[in-house]
């Protein structure tokens, strides 16, 4: 089976005189001629006709096709597209000659002879459109490929009212339209050679629905390149373009008539001279076959588990003003400027991460709206290297009702994905670490982690001011502690503690740092700074969280996540993508030293089970009350991990959701384990700094000898040398009552500065009563203090347990009641049980 040359009809003639006045300008002497008296039937003045003709344009601006824009991977893998118009352009000698071939000898057999009209046939066309038949054809291929560059320009305009009504100018079956593209084919025939008007005509022309050019058209119907085309196959292609959505081949309803324009096809191509008889009886016997590709673009068709990722890549361009000055023209131009978008995902980490997350949690729970998400960025660059949940993609009104689907990225920030963050725990406590150690404060220094009523009013908060009120915050587990060290309650992640170590810093400072680390809330809103959120109450997004932690381990240096390494056009030229903005959040020396203490945490702390132990790890565990949301973050020194497991919406604790690998508390040491663990295979770890400084201090002060002093002197004293001071139980002395009896390290000694001093008031000399039993006081609107106090003055020598409930008429931190009730009986070494108001 062979073609012959196409430019080589059987007739020359016209040809050989054409080629000897020249085509384009014999065509436009022929068509102004021609056209005089035809157009003055119409009522047009005859002597008006010729000028009429000639004062239209005869340039014709011929701007970029619509192309898809494609997304690729870190290594070059193509994993998503995008298109109003599934288009590749390519070359005339990237396509089967017999296309070329097909298209010449059905659509403009004289294609190589005229100056882009045929004067013959438009003669013919605009007699028949005089008497009514607006729509007559006799377009040659110059003149279609004007209609069809008129139609793409009307459709590149982003405005849909202003694109429809260009549409319609460049598709009306008028006389004027037609003379308006005689004119043009004829400029055009000017600008460019045969080849590049038959190219620009084969990658233009519609093959139904959005399939636009030959090589989308060889991929869609017959799944291999244009150049590959067989005879037949080519002419089933061009049989489409006469009516696109009628001769398509994906519908099999249509599969008969495409034969039938095809075999005309061939016909023609055999008068033509391009086959030969023996050619057309053996093709025209052979039967349509296609196997049609369904086409897959948008970000619910993007490999490689990419669908979120994707659809963060997707709002980064639309939101982003260099790509356009509305919404709406950015949304356009993503679809149709053809950007070959270069990202920064990692897919060897993009497929661990998923198989993790998939073999872990489920898309969906019985009884509960179950989540988990997991990023992954790379130190000093942003670059976001990983990002997986455990949910279906749902990007359509159909599947965000099913079950395990969501086009929530559980992620990222709302503005990037819907999501307004989780709760972070005590993930949190990072940032209240970072600025104890940027206030001069020790990791070795100790700290009061007793369970106590906190008085609000002694939180300094320089950005909303100190209110006050009384706060009892427990620890995971109701674990009890004493004195600990600020290492030890970063370990353990003792939650006392920390809010002993915030009640000494400015609550202010400690949401500017998280901010500034690039931990801040999901739902654009300032973070919150009230004493509460030093254990993780801001709503944050696991990205960030990402972010924030890879800054500590890169010395305090925060870059913002990126996902876009480059952007080109089609024809290679680069446009500018986002860049990450790096800031030193904090110095290196409190980095080191928060770095240093969350070693602790990955080695013998609460995130040990998440440290597979190849190379240097440090982290952060957290969990909400009641275990409705968990959280490991950690870092290596060349990649940051965030990982969630929790409820995406509802209460549900996940202390008792048994899922496939641990239950629901665990499972997130389950899925960090296992990424960060291919990540130290992939990347590496280099040891961390050791800190230095302050922040391993171990001086050594002084306890003064305060007896006989008034309380409140000797707080304030051992205050301004560092110490946390408590005040204890009255005891028998010497001294005054209400005065220092003896403090607790006793006095004279030497001990770490920010060691808790306990302050043991004197009650007097030794007047114990001859009873064993007293009348219970009333205690009632007392608080704490004075009905400790009170119990003290009475002899009482047992067990005071302090019980909290919510009262709307008794002040908060005041006694409402007694157990046993005043005037009842009670033993001096006894316990009594008091009851303090929470408020409302």
């Amino acid at each position: 089976m062979s073609v012959t040359n196409p430019g080589a009809p059987k007739r020359n003639i016209l040809g050989g005189l054409l080629g000897l006045l020249g085509m384009s300008g014999v065509a436009g002497v022929l068509v102004t001629a021609m056209i005089t008296p035809l157009i003055a039937v119409t009522g047009v003045a005859a002597n008006s006709t010729i000028s009429l003709f000639e004062n239209l344009p005869t340039y014709l601006e011929i701007g970029s096709l619509q192309q898809k824009t494609e997304l690729y991977a870190s290594n070059g893998q193509k994993f998503a597209e995008f298109y109003n118009q599934n288009r590749e352009e390519v070359s005339l000698d990237q396509i089967s000659p017999y296309v070329a071939a097909a298209a010449i000898s059905v659509e403009d057999p004289r294609f190589r002879e005229h100056g882009g009209v045929d004067v013959i046939s438009a003669a013919r066309a605009l007699a028949q459109s005089v008497i009514g038949d607006g729509a007559a054809g006799a377009s040659t291929i110059t003149m279609q490929y004007v209609r069809n560059v008129r139609v793409q320009t009307a459709e590149a305009i982003p405005n849909q009212e202003e694109r429809d009504k260009a549409y319609l100018e460049a598709t009306e079956t008028t006389t004027g339209r037609k003379l308006q593209e005689m004119r043009l084919a004829i400029g055009v025939e000017k600008q460019f050679s045969k080849d590049e008007i038959l190219q620009g005509y084969l990658n233009i022309a519609l093959f139904g629905g959005t399939t636009y050019g030959i090589e989308s058209a060889a991929q869609r119907y017959f799944g291999k390149s244009a150049l590959d085309l067989n005879l037949q196959e080519s002419a089933s292609l061009i049989a489409i373009v006469q009516e696109p959505n009628a001769y398509r081949l994906d519908v099999p309803e249509n599969i008969e008539a495409n034969k039938i324009r095809r075999d005309y096809i061939l016909m023609r191509m055999m008068e033509e001279g391009a086959i030969d008889q023996a050619t057309y009886e053996a093709t025209i016997a052979t039967p349509v076959e296609p196997r049609p590709t369904e086409p897959r673009h948008g970000c619910g068709a993007a490999e490689g588990n990419a669908q979120y990722f994707c659809d963060y890549v997707r709002l980064i361009m639309v939101q982003d003003p260099a790509f356009g000055e509305t919404y709406e023209e950015r949304q356009f131009n993503f679809q149709t400027k053809g950007y070959q978008i270069k990202t920064t995902l990692d897919l060897d980490m993009q497929a661990q991460g998923q198989a993790s997350m998939a073999s872990a949690v489920p898309s969906y729970v019985e009884g509960m709206d179950m989540g988990s998400a997991a990023s992954m960025v790379e130190e000093g660059t942003g670059r976001v290297l990983m990002m997986v949940q455990n949910t279906a993609f749902g990007d359509t009104e159909e599947l965000a009702g099913q079950p395990g689907y969501t086009s929530v990225n559980y992620n990222t920030d709302y503005e990037y994905g819907g999501s307004t963050g989780f709760q972070v725990g005590s993930t949190y406590k990072m940032f209240t670490l970072a600025e104890w150690l940027a206030s001069g404060k020790s990791l070795n220094a100790s700290v009061n982690g007793k369970d106590r009523a906190f008085n609000l009013i002694n939180f300094q908060n320089s950005c909303l001011g100190a209110d006050g009120g009384s706060w009892s915050p427990t620890n995971d587990g109701g674990a009890k502690v004493g004195n600990v060290s600020v290492r030890q309650a970063t370990s353990q992640s003792i939650n006392t503690a920390y809010v002993a170590m915030a009640e000494q810093l400015d609550q202010c400072r400690i949401r500017d740092t998280a901010m500034a680390m690039g931990a801040h809330r999901a739902d654009g809103a300032v973070n919150e700074s009230n004493p509460a959120a030093v254990l993780g109450t801001n709503t944050i997004a696991p990205l960030s969280m990402a972010t924030a932690v890879a800054g500590f381990a890169n010395g305090g240096v925060t870059c913002s996540p990126i996902a876009i390494d480059s952007i080109t056009l089609r024809d290679g030229s680069a446009l500018e993508a986002p860049k990450s903005t790096c800031n030193q959040a904090v110095t290196p020396e409190v980095a080191a030293g928060v770095t240093s203490a969350l070693q602790g945490v990955a080695n013998g702390g609460t995130g040990s089970a998440s440290n597979p132990g190849i190379a240097p790890l440090m982290g952060k565990t957290g969990t909400t009350d009641s275990g409705l949301q968990t959280w490991m973050v950690g870092a290596t020194s060349k990649v940051g991990l965030a990982v969630w497991v929790g409820n995406a919406s509802g209460q549900v604790p996940m202390y008792g959701v048994d899922l496939p690998r641990a239950v629901g508390s665990q499972t997130r040491h389950v899925i960090f384990n296992d990424v960060i663990a291919q990540a130290m295979r992939v990347y590496g770890g280099d040891s961390f700094p050791e800190p230095t400084g302050s922040a391993v201090q171990n001086e050594q002060v002084t306890v003064p000898d305060l007896a006989g002093k008034s309380t409140a002197e000797a707080k304030t004293s051992l205050e301004g040398l560092g110490f946390t001071v408590s005040v204890g139980n009255p005891v028998e002395s010497d001294q005054p009552e209400g005065t220092v009896a003896s403090t607790l390290p006793s006095a004279n000694t030497r001990v770490t500065q920010g060691t808790t001093i306990t302050i043991n008031p004197s009650r007097g000399p030794d007047t114990a009563p001859t009873s064993d039993a007293l009348a219970a006081p009333d205690l009632a609107g007392q608080t704490q203090e004075q009905a400790q106090s009170t119990l003290s003055q009475l002899g009482f020598n047992g067990t005071m347990a302090i019980l909290t409930e919510k009262s709307e008429t008794v002040p908060s931190g005041q006694v409402i009641r007694t157990d046993p009730a005043p005037g009842a009986e009670l033993e001096r070494t006894g316990s009594i049980q008091v009851y303090v108001s929470s408020g409302p």
